[in-house]
């Protein structure tokens, strides 16, 4: 979940939770905003045809509720198609589930028609953070956030979506860590290793070999007070593991760092590599509910067949000032990466964030990110 920083307290209607409250490093400073835009949000602008995406579908509205943070899994054996979107309004998933949820939907023919709305696993906790990958026989694993304790949760499905295992958790109560934010998936192409990378303030990674039937216990990756997230994975062709990495002080303010975390043994240990360093992120007072590190660097990342490794990131060299777009790669397993490439308008005055990286054949990558090229604050 994106979390918001907890300086000294935070008044949530008439609750005050404070920072003794917590127990373990970094969990009293994150919180989320929990902000839902349905009843303010004001369509400014209609959309259009793209002249640069001319072969893409028109675009579609999913519920007409006010739906974040959607992802996406297809089928490489079918047209089966599904998505996961966080809800926070409409129909409650039961008299006393609260929101956000999570829910699922799927089309079995490429996305043209799509099936009935479906809640995932009921657990009567604030549901964040959805991720989804199918494998090559068709099986859907999926991982989202169940509110910081019990935490990071994992299911999957055989039969399109309609049934469910039961729920996999990797932090709560009696565990160690007891509690998780933010899950990043990864799985090799026929889903017998499972990788769910999250946080509790360090960086841990849980694997599975026997296709998420169970885990071992989650591995640890870093040992330092900062404050970690990983935003992408991936499963090389050689069985290597990758995850997407950025990690900042516990408030957010001064330098982050973007790297990577490798595993070249099935998980059991990992290495980390910084690629680069970003001065303090812009803050963003012109939008209500946006807190200070929304703006912090997020890293894609992709692996395509012949094991090139493409990473995409925004970071800038002055604090406060908006943060221009850059991808690396490697061709040697991370031995040696290539220098930064801007791919962003070359204009200082542009926000850039939130990329996403796909891998096809080999050199075949495709980035998509946020800016605001337009002007203003619209992206």
């Amino acid at each position: 979940m994106n979390p918001r920083p907890l300086l000294s307290s935070l008044l949530l209607g008439a609750v005050t939770i404070t920072c003794s409250q917590f127990g373990e490093k970094g969990e009293s400073r994150k919180l989320p905003s929990g902000r839902s835009y349905l009843a303010t949000t004001v369509v400014e602008r209609a959309p259009f045809a793209s002249a640069a995406g001319s072969g893409f579908d028109a675009e579609r509205v999913w519920s007409g509720h006010d739906d974040w943070e959607p992802a996406v899994g297809a089928d490489p054996s079918s047209s089966f198609v599904y998505q996961l979107t966080t809800r926070y309004s409409g129909p409650a998933a039961c008299q006393s589930c609260p929101f956000p949820v999570i829910v699922f939907r799927a089309s079995a023919d490429g996305g043209g028609t799509w099936g009935p709305d479906r809640f995932f696993p009921l657990t009567r906790k604030p549901q964040n953070d959805p991720q989804i990958e199918v494998a090559t026989d068709g099986t859907i694993y999926a991982a989202w956030l169940d509110d910081y304790r019990p935490g990071v949760k994992f299911i999957k499905s055989a039969d399109h979506g309609v049934t469910w295992s039961e729920p996999i958790a990797f932090t709560g109560k009696g565990k160690k860590p007891s509690w998780s934010d933010r899950p990043i998936l990864a799985i090799s192409p026929d889903g017998r290793d499972v990788y769910v990378a999250f946080n509790a303030s360090d960086s841990w990674v849980a694997a599975s070999h026997d296709y998420g039937l169970s885990f071992a216990p989650a591995v640890k990756t870093s040992n330092d007070t900062r404050y970690w997230f990983h935003s992408a994975g991936a499963v090389a062709p050689d069985g290597d593991v990758w995850f997407a990495t950025a990690d900042y002080s516990q408030d957010y303010s001064g330098d982050s760092h973007i790297g990577v975390l490798k595993s070249s043994d099935s998980g059991a240990t990992w290495t980390h590599v910084r690629l680069d360093t970003s001065s303090e992120m812009p803050d963003c007072p012109w939008a209500a509910g946006c807190y200070f590190g929304f703006f912090g660097p997020s890293v894609g990342l992709a692996v395509d067949l012949v094991g090139t490794v493409i990473v995409a990131y925004h970071a800038g060299g002055t604090p406060g000032a908006p943060q221009p777009m850059y991808v690396r790669t490697s061709t040697d397993g991370g031995a040696t990466w290539s220098a930064r490439r801007e791919m962003s308008v070359p204009d200082p005055a542009v926000h850039n964030g939130f990329p996403a990286l796909g891998a096809g054949g080999a050199g075949d990558f495709r980035l998509v990110w946020q800016d605001t090229r337009g002007g203003g604050t619209a992206s």
